[in-house]
């Protein structure tokens, strides 16, 4: 004997299926909105901890919460520490998005010259990085960079007349401000050309590279061709593209 629904279970149906198509939806806008959220190393100015054609997963969450669409935050419990790899809305077009890394904190004086970089009177050491390059560097060196907490790899041009090897940059980050570098130094449009970052325009900290490539599909450019990809750097930590051991 067939069963004809009522009225009342149809709505309840018809509710069920809009939540069975609506709600995953949310649940991955919400998660992309507020924890993790993908993005592409689109040119080298981290070389070499971060390549073109890199993948990563940036955690939304390191600092605080935002309001949806908007730089002001609703809850806050951090901030960026020195040495941190950091996503940003570039301050001087903030529909453009930005990754760097902490040099300076809020009250900070930085000293940059001659590729050595002093925070509050304190030469960060440096010393010749003898690993193996992820590149050709045949016109570049590989220099280890110890950042009061943090060490990474830092690559400079083997141009001696270089912008940053012949300027001097000396400044004081304000509150509320950070100031960024590429590890690419000589190759980097940073805060050493566009100033200091404000504290709204923080989205989150690069966690970890998800996929990598050498080349894009020429049918597609925002897709990993396959038959280049970087097998190694899969699921590393973006603290760890580099064995500095």
């Amino acid at each position: 004997m067939s069963l004809i629904p009522t009225k009342k279970n149809l709505k309840g149906t018809w509710r069920q299926a809009l939540l069975t198509f609506f709600g995953p939806v949310l649940l991955v806008f919400i998660f992309r909105l507020f924890i993790l959220e993908p993005f592409v190393i689109p040119s080298g100015s981290m070389i070499p901890t971060l390549l073109i054609h890199d993948h990563l997963m940036v955690f939304k969450g390191s600092f605080g919460i935002k309001s949806p669409f908007s730089d002001t935050w609703w809850m806050r419990w951090g901030g960026p520490q020195r040495g941190d790899v950091v996503v940003f809305r570039y301050p001087k077009n903030p529909q453009v998005f930005y990754i760097k890394r902490v040099i300076g904190l809020p009250g900070d004086k930085l000293i940059f010259e001659n590729h050595q970089l002093s925070v509050n009177g304190q030469v960060l050491p440096t010393e010749k990085w003898q690993g193996k390059p992820p590149l050709s560097e045949d016109d570049f060196g590989l220099f280890l960079e110890k950042n009061l907490t943090k060490s990474y790899v830092v690559r400079y041009s083997g141009d001696e007349d270089s912008q940053s090897s012949s300027s001097r940059i000396e400044v004081e980050v304000p509150e509320k401000n950070y100031y960024m570098m590429g590890d690419n130094r000589d190759q980097s449009l940073d805060s050493r050309v566009w100033g200091f970052l404000p504290d709204k325009y923080l989205v989150g900290r690069a966690w970890s590279i998800w996929l990598s490539c050498e080349n894009t599909l020429l049918s597609a450019q925002m897709v990993c061709d396959p038959l280049t990809i970087r097998w190694r750097r899969i699921f590393k930590s973006v603290d760890k593209t580099i064995d500095i051991n």
